[in-house]
């Protein structure tokens, strides 16, 4: 693997291809550069690296000029320490974008990523990947529900939702509060609705938000028991089939 780093802060750079090695000790660093006009100038003259790790903000500009400059057929991999321009990013080639500081942990999911999609029996996934993530970015998730309370209707914020829930073909939205509500939808629908960052479908009745879980408690087969804020209910079972991806959510 081919790497080219184009970072404008030194110790930043040296730290970043550090990890990279460390990561993935056959990488080939190819070069290390920091502004717009140089990378411009070195990708016009050299052959394509295999992946480039890329700042955002440059000493001479914003990277997204380089495009406008040259073709870039690779894969990039955007480092910032800003996230505004995350949709901008994933719009030229990016397969992902990661914060500073650099974290080993997601640099190393990033290349692990890049690795997956660049499998010749996978080529054609890069692009897909890059329109899913793109597809993620750009959707609208609910923000709020028009409830009924009494002979009043009443707005509640989806960022003050624990968990919903079904029960006799009924789905309910419990509130930080411990009220409960009723709402229009299906618990299909409101899992399409919602943020999968923020609300997981643990089973069949229960999708809940991660602030919602108080303890966790292994159970038989495999299975986890949650314990929810405000829910006296001490069957919230996370189904077995699905505790691995649960596990996984929570462990971001």
């Amino acid at each position: 693997m081919t790497v080219l780093i184009v970072e404008d802060e030194p110790m930043a750079a040296e730290r970043l291809e550090q990890l990279v090695l460390e990561l993935d000790s056959t990488a080939n660093v190819l070069t290390r550069l920091d502004s717009v006009r140089k990378t411009v100038s070195w990708l016009k003259v050299n052959q394509s690296p295999d992946l480039i790790l890329l700042d955002i903000q440059l000493a001479d500009g914003i990277s997204f000029q380089i495009f406008d400059e040259v073709s870039i057929s690779c894969p990039v991999i955007f480092t910032t320490a800003y996230n505004e321009y995350a949709l901008r990013a994933f719009k030229v080639n990016s397969i992902d974008y990661i914060l500073k500081p650099i974290d080993k942990d997601e640099l190393k999911i990033a290349l692990d990523k890049f690795k997956r999609l660049t499998k010749p029996a996978r080529q054609g996934n890069l692009m897909e990947s890059i329109a899913n993530a793109m597809d993620l970015l750009t959707k609208k998730y609910k923000t709020r529900f028009v409830v009924k309370v009494g002979e009043h209707l009443r707005s509640i914020e989806v960022a003050d939702i624990l968990f919903f829930y079904s029960q006799d073909k009924t789905t309910f939205a419990q509130t930080l509060d411990g009220r409960k509500h009723i709402l229009d939808y299906s618990m299909e629908q409101v899992e399409e609705m919602m943020d999968a960052t923020r609300f997981f479908r643990i089973n069949r009745k229960f999708l809940v938000a991660s602030n919602a879980i108080q303890d966790m408690i292994t159970f038989t087969n495999s299975r986890l028991r949650l314990v929810l804020k405000t829910s006296d209910d001490n069957d919230v079972i996370v189904a077995r089939e699905r505790v691995q991806e649960f596990k996984e959510w929570l462990d971001r």
